[in-house]
């Protein structure tokens, strides 16, 4: 009996554990709802619920726009356009120049009259090397050559290689008398020169220089008319008028490669030419037997000049210089020391006076000249 009664309150204990633990079990979901609709809002339906993204927070370094500012743009075309009158000037003094060393071999520094013979030279100021001399062939008629290397520069340009033939003919009426007229033509010829200009403007940026390289080519002939007289047996004096037509051909070229040349120009292929005129005199003296003197001299006037040039400049357009009309005096003479017969050191000059683009230049020198 009582172990029956045992069994009973085991048993009862056992059904009293299960009743409890399914009614914990059916209260949870309740419990779980409970707690979730406390933690909600009135009337707002239960959502997912997410993180924002934090913000960046600022860089202190503030990162380069991925498109640069552009850079100003210069000015200066006009300045650009004008540096073309300077390659114009540059051209004209080089017809000149030319010239000018071409009469030396023409004997410019000589009397009119004299036995023949022949000089070798050199010369400074611009480069100048070569032979000139004279031969008679008729009593009345005498012939003038020579040749030589030259390289000279002046106010922006340089010329290289450049080999100068010239020859006249001189008709002197010695049949005249110790006073009478005298008749020269001729021509000067350079078929052939490396020639550099440089060419230079300002920008708003800075300034420009450009040199570039091109070939070119001299021409000229001439006429001659004067007078001489033999005043005495050691002195000689001449008047004369000269008439010059001279052309200049120069390749085209464009503007060489610089760092920086925002309004570059391009040169097309043409001719300069002027034409001159000269009025001038000379004297030949000799002193003490032994030593000859020469100073000659003469103003020159160009006229009907016209540049050749033709040029296309970035902002500009095509671009054509004018060459004024301009008036200069040239200059020359020789010192002669007679070391033995028929054999004479010559130191010489010769050069221009006068405003630019023909300006003041002097191209001296020393010769060996034999009289045969």
């Amino acid at each position: 009996m009582a172990r029956l009664r045992i069994r009973d309150l085991l048993l009862a204990a056992a059904l009293m554990a299960v009743g409890i633990a399914t009614l914990t079990w059916g209260m949870r979901p309740t419990l779980a709802a409970t707690i979730t609709l406390t933690n909600c809002e009135t009337n707002c339906s239960p959502s997912p619920s997410y993180s924002p993204s934090p913000s960046p927070s600022p860089s202190p370094y503030p990162s380069p726009s991925p498109y640069p500012s552009p850079s100003p743009t210069p000015t200066g075309a006009d300045s650009s356009g004008n540096s073309i009158g300077g390659l114009a000037n540059q051209r004209f003094n080089q017809m000149i120049t030319n010239r000018v060393l071409g009469t030396v071999l023409l004997g410019v520094n000589e009397q009119v009259n004299c036995s023949d013979c022949i000089s070798a030279f050199g010369s400074a100021g611009s480069f100048s090397a070569g032979i000139h001399g004279r031969k008679e062939l008729t009593n009345n008629l005498s012939l003038l050559a020579g040749i030589a290397y030259t390289q000279y520069n002046e106010g922006g340009y340089k010329i290289t290689s450049a080999p100068i033939g010239a020859f006249a003919l001189r008709y002197d009426f010695t049949d005249w008398g110790s006073s009478r007229p005298f008749f020269d033509v001729g021509t000067i010829l350079t078929p052939w020169e490396k020639a550099r200009y440089t060419r230079s403007y300002d920008t708003s940026l800075g300034p420009v220089s450009v040199t570039s390289s091109t070939n070119a080519s001299n021409y000229a002939v001439y006429g001659r008319a004067g007078w001489m007289s033999r005043v005495s047996p050691r002195d000689e004096v001449a008047a004369s008028i000269e008439v010059w037509q001279l052309w200049q051909r120069v390749s085209g070229y464009s503007d060489s490669a610089v760092a920086f040349n925002p309004f570059d120009a391009s040169i097309a292929t043409g001719t300069d030419r002027t034409s001159l005129v000269k009025i001038g005199g000379q004297w030949t003296h000799l002193f003490a037997g032994n030593i000859e003197t020469n100073i000659n001299g003469g103003w020159v006037q160009s006229f009907g000049s016209q540049s050749g040039i033709v040029a296309t400049v970035t902002g500009n357009g095509t671009v054509v210089p004018t060459m004024g009309n301009q008036g200069w005096f040239e200059y020359g003479g020789r010192l002669g020391f007679r070391v033995q017969k028929g054999w004479i050191v010559d130191l010489f000059a010769n050069g221009t006076l006068g405003p630019q683009p023909v300006g003041n230049t002097i191209h001296g020198g020393v010769g060996l000249r034999i009289n045969y």
